[in-house]
Parts: structure tokens; sequence; C-alpha cells
């Protein structure tokens, strides 16, 4: 949702992780070499297998590039005094800590988001060069406004929250938060679907723009046994930005919900999307949301404590020549998103692993809802994958590590495989989730 904007609070970034579901249960995948007779399940040939190659090479270099340079650019900017003299600008305006908030805060939120900003520009000029964006500059430019903007609306009462805490109790302070942060989590999921990303894209209730698919995809939620009415399964307008495809589940409650990207019903077909569908429903049904949700609050209750234990050092260490005069300082949220930036990237491979799990699970889940009402379900998800990997410029061949680190999915070549020779109703076999 904010993907180019470095939240200042930790569950503002993991919230997107949070509110799409992705996270799981620990279920083998099959290895990209794995094959259907002697042809590969996902492959690529020709010119677009040397895109994808570095396409993915660059998103690699990128991905591990830009987390040191996070951290690089955080600890020159404070040790040049930037924050503090941010700090100083709002103390000087007001000695009233809410004033002060409304003034440190967007400062040191646009601060972070011109760190990243060569970063973002490179990448939206190699999706445009590579054809994975369709997105003009003057919209990127406009949605990355929007995103700081928002970004400024969810952090003020957390930073004011922060400082309070910081100043009363200096030595529970990650505890104090981690608590107060939990209420907070759930009640931005919900809000997410509903006032959030409305402002980030455009949304339409799914009926009148595909009612054929409509009508299958209710096939599909009976088979689960559950009611996920049609007004409950939004497009979602993205052609006006990528080439790419998606579908995903978010929200809870009454703000749960299915969304279908028009990208993906115009280069799949129904029984592509159907087992696409599947998958997503599986989100549902497994509790995956729920389940995202508690693992974010688990991964957010270490990386308060590792970055209480941090700051601590650092303060004690660098204070006097950062500037940063303690704890309860506004210049000590740079420290605290420089913790952040450490500790988040350290623990990638344990999120990212909880997430390819459950979606290797919905995975197995979508295969088994459509059974009988897709006439292949193996090929059918298959094929989408293929299309998947093909609009996105994936690399049928993977770094191991790089996707031990980063994947938040199993790889598209491993999936491919999965979904092309996986089928429980054959004799001496039994479905996970359905019965035969």
């Amino acid at each position: 949702m904010l993907r180019s904007l470095k939240i200042l609070l930790l569950f503002l970034s993991l919230l997107p992780f949070a509110a799409t579901a992705r996270a799981q249960q620990a279920t083998p995948s099959p290895t990209p070499q794995t094959q259907t007779g002697s042809t590969p399940a996902y492959s690529l040939s020709g010119d677009k297998l040397q895109k994808s190659i570095k396409v993915s090479r660059i998103r690699e270099i990128v991905h591990f590039a830009q987390a040191g340079w996070d951290i690089a650019a955080i600890i020159v900017l404070l040790s040049l005094g930037v924050f503090s003299r941010a700090r100083n600008i709002a103390e000087n305006i007001s000695s009233n800590v809410w004033v002060q908030c409304l003034i440190y805060i967007p400062i040191f939120l646009m601060l972070l988001t011109v760190i990243d900003l060569p970063i973002d520009l490179y990448m939206h000029t190699v999706s445009l060069k590579y054809g994975l964006s369709v997105q003009t500059w003057g919209g990127w430019i406009w949605d990355l406004t929007k995103g700081l903007l928002i970004g400024m609306a969810l952090s003020y009462l957390p930073a004011m929250l922060l400082k309070l805490i910081f100043r009363k109790a200096p030595q529970k302070w990650w505890l104090i938060f981690w608590g107060a942060s939990i209420p907070t989590i759930v009640f931005l999921v919900f809000i997410a679907p509903v006032v959030l990303e409305p402002l980030m894209n455009k949304y339409e209730s799914l009926q009148p723009k595909a009612p054929a698919l409509v009508n299958r995809l209710e096939q599909v939620v009976s088979r689960g046994g559950l009611v996920i009415p049609p007004a409950r399964m939004f497009w979602m307008d993205a052609s006006s930005k990528t080439t790419q495809m998606n579908a995903y589940v978010t929200g809870i409650g009454a703000s749960k919900r299915v969304v279908v990207w028009d990208t993906t019903i115009a280069k799949l077909n129904l029984d592509e999307t159907s087992v696409v569908f599947g998958h997503e429903m599986g989100h549902y049904v497994l509790n995956h949301i729920w389940r995202g949700i508690a693992f974010t609050i688990a991964v957010l209750f270490v990386t308060l404590f590792l970055a209480k234990v941090f700051i601590d050092w650092a303060i004690a260490r660098f204070g006097a020549s950062w500037q940063v005069r303690g704890l309860s300082d506004w210049a000590s949220l740079a420290v605290l998103m420089l913790a952040l930036s450490i500790f988040g990237f350290l623990l990638e491979p344990v999120t990212n692993g909880f997430s390819r799990s459950m979606e290797h699970q919905a995975d197995v889940y979508g295969m088994e809802a459509v059974h009988g009402i897709v006439a292949n379900p193996q090929e059918s998800a298959r094929s989408a994958f293929q299309k998947l990997g093909e609009a996105s410029l994936v690399d049928p061949n993977p770094n191991a590590f790089v996707e031990f680190w980063t994947g938040s999915h199993p790889s598209i070549a491993s999936r491919a495989a999965f979904a092309a020779s996986y089928d429980p109703w054959q004799p001496s076999k039994q479905p996970e989730f359905f019965k035969k």
C-alpha cells in the first residue's frame, strides 16, 4: 500500500502482510525442476526468457542494495544532524508536543521518502522499459504523494503515543507500545480496504464487469461451503498502471473481500481465474487473515524488544555526536527507524518463510475447491501460473538463496509444477481439505 514509504512504525510496514493474509503453515513445496513429462511446468524462451533473467537480477540486487542503502542513509543523516535540526525546527515553533509532532513527523517522513526516491525512480524506469508498467510519470508521482500524505496521517497518533511512552516508561516502552499496537493493527486491517486502498486505486463491483465470472465464482464458493456474496467481490482498475496480474483477499469481518485485477480478467480464461479464486477463497476458509495478524503481532513483539536494546546502546554510544538528547527526543525516532530497518531486514527469511507455506496451503485448497467445476484443474492451474509468470517476467530458475530470503510466495516454477501434478482424487490418495 505504501511500498515506497518507510513508515515510522513496524506494524504499519507489516500491514500489507496482515491485510492480504500472507501467513502460513510449514508445507513443503516441490522444487522448480519438477516437470510434467519432459517439459517444465513453467518455462520461458527467447527474448522473454532473457528479459526475465535481467529483470529478476535487477530486482534481487535492488532488494538487498536498498536495505543497505536505507540503513547507511539514516546513519549519515543522523551523523550530519539532519534529524536533530528537524527537531529544533519543531521545538522553536511551539513548546506544545502535539504541535511539535504535527511539524516533525511530516519532515521526518519526507526525509525517509527522499532516501528511497533514487531507487524508486530507478525501479519505475525499469518497469517502463520492460513493459511491466504503463503508468505515466505524473501518475506515479501522484501515487507517491498520496502515499506520503497517508503515511503522515497514519503516523501522527502512533508517534505521539511513542513520545509519551518514551518519557513515562523508558525501560518498558517497547512492551507498552506493543500492547497498544494490537488493537491498532486489527483496526487498520479492517479499514484499509474500505478507506485506504480506494485512495490508491479504483475499485468497482465485479458483478457488472464480469457477470459470467461471478456466476462461476459463486459455484466455487458453494463448493467451499462459504457465503461470499457478489457484493464482496471487487474489480480493480490495474491496467492503467501495470500489465501484471493479481487477485487477493483483504480486510476482516464486514470489510473482508476478494479483489480481482482487470488485467487478470483480461488475460486468464474462466477456468484459470476459477483456480486463482479458489486459492484466494482458501485464505478465507483457512483463517489466514487472522493467522497473519497473529504472526504480525508476534514478529512485532520480537522486533520492538530488539529495537529497545539497540536504541539504548546507540544513544549511549552515539547520542552526543548525533545530537540526540535521549529517548524522549523527537530525533530518537530516527534511531528507532534505523533499528527497524536493520531487524526488519534480518527477519525477512522468517516472515517470508511463514508466508510461503501459507500460500502453498492456499494453492492446495484452491486446486481441491475447483474439482468437479473446472474440467482440468491441473492444466488450468499450470496455465494460470505460466501466464502470471510471463506477465511479471519471472525467472523460471530463481536463485535459491534469494527465494529463501525475499520470496513471500513459493516460486512460480514450483507452484506450476505442484499444480500440474496434484490430483488427490486418484485411487490411494486423499484430498487435504475436501472429502472424496
